[in-house]
């Protein structure tokens, strides 16, 4: 667990992915960011204003290509299924959000709500976590079957064991987020009362790195005028 920023540049060079994963996708990279100083909160005109340039930008382009047609969206479907997922029924996490545009992006807090934006802004999938639940680095693997994934289930907390073979994130207490980046754990979810977190930008071939770049630009750059004063660092691992 990080504890100041330079201990949060400590932490971000521990994350790794798994050999296993790079021999499934050997185009696939996740740009990092940890960030510090944060002022959580309800959602608010700023993040408002992102989600709503975000669905403009986005009701755009979806006029003319089906979301599943996307790219760099298509390529994320073929990695689903490399592993056994089934994307109509498992989403990679931006194309379920691409799909709720029509009506609407979910409005849930300021820190989502930036994170969500930039996910359909520059579609690429892209989560957060509270990085002060963190046990030890992040590593994206292929599951066991034996890491527990803490998750709800109407109301209730489940234990969930996922498919060997299936790409997960993890840390050292278990899956923080399952199917790559379909599903984040409750354990180290955003709250209200979030300060400090991790960001993960997943891209495929198609998204090259000057676009993975932009999209973590336009994330540090959301996040400083939400909370000044924060800080954020960011790696690119490959």
């Amino acid at each position: 667990m990080a504890s100041d920023s330079a201990d949060i540049k400590a932490w971000l060079d521990t994350v790794t992915i798994d050999p296993a994963v790079r021999a499934l996708r050997p185009d696939y990279r996740a740009l990092v960011l940890a960030a510090e100083g944060l002022q959580p909160g309800p959602s608010d005109a700023a993040s408002e204003k992102l989600l709503a340039a975000a669905e403009r930008s986005a009701r755009g382009w979806l006029a003319d290509l089906p979301v599943e047609d996307h790219p760099h969206l298509a390529a994320w479907r073929e990695a689903f299924r490399s592993f056994g997922a089934k994307p109509q029924r498992t989403r990679p996490s931006a194309e379920a959000l691409l799909r709720r545009v029509e009506a609407g992006l979910p409005r849930v807090d300021r820190l989502t709500d930036i994170y969500n934006a930039v996910s359909v802004a520059h579609v690429v999938p892209l989560g957060g976590e509270d990085l002060d639940h963190y046990a030890g680095p992040a590593r994206l693997v292929r599951a066991t079957g034996d890491e527990p994934f803490v998750t709800t289930a109407e109301g209730e907390a489940v234990v969930e064991h996922c498919p060997p073979g299936e790409v997960v994130w993890r840390d050292d207490e278990g899956v923080t987020c399952r199917r790559w980046n379909w599903r984040q754990c409750t354990r180290t979810r955003l709250t209200l009362a979030t300060t400090r977190a991790v960001f993960i930008l997943d891209a495929l071939g198609p998204l090259g790195d000057a676009e993975l770049t932009a999209a973590g630009d336009a994330l540090t750059e959301a996040l400083v005028a939400s909370s000044p004063g924060a800080t954020v660092a960011a790696r690119l691992v490959r």
